[in-house]
C-alpha cells in the first residue's frame, strides 16, 4: 500500500485526516497489526477512539481489518486515551490500539500503538510493523475475529476515586477539557469527590472551537486563567485532545509548567518512597534539579518521549517523573501511566492536605529565568542534520554539553537546548538562566547560530 510514510513517528502514527491517514491505511493498519499479533499467539487487544474527525470511521475500518485476520477485539468505543491503558491492565490484555491525534490540529488523526507491558509499542515492534504496512509480500493472516463491546467509564472513574486519599481541606478548581475527549468523562469523575468545581470547554466538539487543546501552549490557557480569578479559584486544571496530559494554573491565574508543578510534589513523594529517583527530561528547569537534591534524591535524566518515560520508569522501578511537556507520571499508587484527570486530582490530594495555596508554595522554590519552549518550522529530512551542526558549533567551543536528546549547552549559571521533535517537523528550544542578561545572551548567541546554519 502506497502512503505518505511521514505520518509513521518515532512513537505512533498522525497526519492529516482523509489525506494522509484515511480509512484504508486504518484497514491496512488493522491486517498488519492482527497479523503481527497472530505471528506471537496473542487472539485479543483492546481498541478505543477519541473525539475526533473520523475517529468513528477510522476505527470502524481498523476492526474491519484486525478481525479479518482471526483476532478478537474488545472495543470500548470514545474513550480517552488513559481510559484504554486503564482497561487493558483491568482485562490483562497487553496489545491495544488508540485512535487519536492526541494534541495535533483539529483537522489530523492518527493511531496509538500499545504493547507489551502494557505500554506504547517500542522501536523494534513498531519498526517491524511500520514495513510491513507497505511490504506486499508481509504475511497476512486469516480468520473471522469478533468485536466484543465494552463500556468501562464507572469502573475507571471509580478506580480514580479509589486512589486519591483526601486531607480535611475542600478545594475549589476550574476544569477546562478543551471541548477534547476528557469532556465524555471528567464531570462523572468530579461528581465522585467533594470539591466545588467549575467547568468550562465541556462539551465534546472536535472542531475545538475555544481554543487548541495543548496545555503546554500558553495561549491556550488565557480562558482557563481568566476563569480561575473569575470564580476566586484555589486552581484550573485543562487536559489535551486525549487527556494524557495535564496543564496548571495557579490561584493567582498563572500558568504552573509541569516541569515547576513536579518541584512542588516532590517532596510529598520521596518522603515515602524507598526508590528516591525522579525521572525529568532535558527540557526541565534546574528548580526541579534543586528541588530534588533538596530532597535527597537522585535524577534520572531522559528524553521527552513520554513513552520511553514510561518505560524507563517501570524498567528502573521509579516512583515519580515526567517532563516539561505535561506528561507526568505516578506509581507509588497508581499503574503508571500518563492520565491527565488523574494527575490534576493528586495536585488537589496535595492541596487538601495543606492550608497553603500554590502561589505560596511557588514560593518557596528556587527560581530562575527561562523561556517557553520555542518552536521552529524545518523538515523531517533536515531537522537531525541542524542538530548535528549545532553540536559540531558546541564542541567547537569547547562547551559542556548533554546528547540525551539533541544538544543541551551546560554553561556555569545558564543553559540550551536544541532537539528534533518527535512529532512534527520542528526543532525545539529552550534557555534558562540564573538572571535575565545571561538568558538574553544564551538564546542570542544559538539563535544566531541556528540562523545561520539554516540559511546556508
Amino acid at each position: 500500500m502506497k502512503f505518505d510514510k511521514s505520518i509513521l513517528r518515532e512513537a505512533d502514527i498522525r497526519g492529516v485526516y482523509k489525506t494522509q491517514i484515511t480509512t484504508s491505511f486504518a484497514k491496512r493498519l488493522g491486517l498488519v497489526f492482527g497479523s503481527y499479533l497472530r505471528s506471537k499467539k496473542i487472539t485479543t487487544l483492546v481498541v478505543g477512539h477519541d473525539n475526533r474527525h473520523g475517529s468513528v470511521e477510522l476505527a470502524s475500518s481498523l476492526l474491519e481489518g484486525l478481525t479479518s485476520t482471526g483476532v478478537n477485539v474488545i472495543f470500548i468505543g470514545l474513550v480517552t486515551t488513559p481510559m484504554l491503558n486503564f482497561a487493558s491492565r483491568k482485562l490483562e490484555v497487553e496489545y491495544g490500539i488508540m485512535v487519536t491525534a492526541s494534541h495535533n490540529p483539529a483537522c489530523d488523526n492518527g493511531f496509538k500503538l500499545f504493547g507489551k507491558n502494557y505500554q506504547h509499542c517500542d522501536y523494534d515492534e513498531l519498526k517491524i510493523i511500520y514495513a510491513a504496512l507497505s511490504n506486499k509480500e508481509y504475511k497476512i493472516y486469516e480468520g473471522s475475529g469478533k468485536v466484543i463491546n465494552l463500556e468501562i467509564n464507572d469502573l475507571y472513574a471509580k478506580s480514580v476515586r479509589e486512589s486519591i486519599r483526601l486531607g480535611s481541606r475542600k478545594t475549589k478548581v476550574v476544569v477546562d477539557p478543551g471541548n477534547g475527549t476528557a469532556s465524555i468523562i471528567v464531570k462523572k469523575i468530579y461528581e465522585r469527590f467533594p470539591f466545588d468545581v467549575v467547568f468550562i470547554n465541556d462539551v465534546s466538539d472536535p472542531n475545538f472551537p475555544n481554543h487548541h487543546p495543548d496545555p503546554n501552549v500558553k495561549a491556550n490557557m488565557v480562558e482557563l486563567c481568566e476563569a480561575v480569578m473569575e470564580n476566586q479559584a484555589d486552581l484550573g486544571l485543562a487536559y489535551d485532545g486525549d487527556a494524557d496530559r495535564c496543564g496548571f494554573v495557579d490561584n493567582e491565574g498563572k500558568v504552573i509548567d509541569a516541569d515547576i508543578l513536579m518541584a512542588l510534589m516532590c517532596k510529598s513523594i520521596l518522603k515515602t518512597s524507598k526508590n528516591k529517583t525522579v525521572l525529568i527530561d532535558v527540557k526541565c528547569s534546574n528548580t526541579l534539579r534543586d528541588e530534588i537534591l533538596a530532597c535527597k534524591g537522585s535524577i534520572y535524566l531522559d528524553t521527552p518521549s513520554s513513552a520511553k518515560q514510561e518505560r524507563d520508569m517501570e524498567e528502573n522501578n521509579i516512583v515519580f517523573g515526567g517532563g516539561y511537556s505535561n506528561h507526568i507520571f505516578f506509581r507509588d499508587k497508581h499503574p503508571g501511566y500518563d492520565d491527565g484527570i488523574y494527575v490534576g486530582l493528586r495536585v488537589q490530594e496535595l492541596l487538601s492536605h495543606t492550608n497553603s495555596n500554590l502561589t505560596d508554595m511557588l514560593k518557596n522554590l528556587t527560581s530562575y529565568y527561562h523561556t517557553d519552549e520555542i518552536k521552529v518550522k524545518t523538515t523531517d529530512e533536515l531537522k537531525f542534520k541542524i542538530v548535528d551542526a549545532i553540536k559540531e558549533y558546541a564542541i567547537n567551543n569547547n562547551y559542556d554539553i548533554d546528547t540525551t536528546d539533541g544538544v543541551k549547552v551546560l554553561k556555569e549559571s545558564s543553559w540550551g537546548l536544541l532537539r528534533a521533535s518527535n512529532t512534527g517537523p520542528n526543532l525545539t528550544l529552550r534557555f534558562e538562566a540564573t538572571t535575565k542578561k545571561e538568558l538574553k545572551q544564551i538564546q542570542k548567541e544559538f539563535m544566531d547560530v541556528l540562523s545561520k546554519i539554516m540559511n546556508k
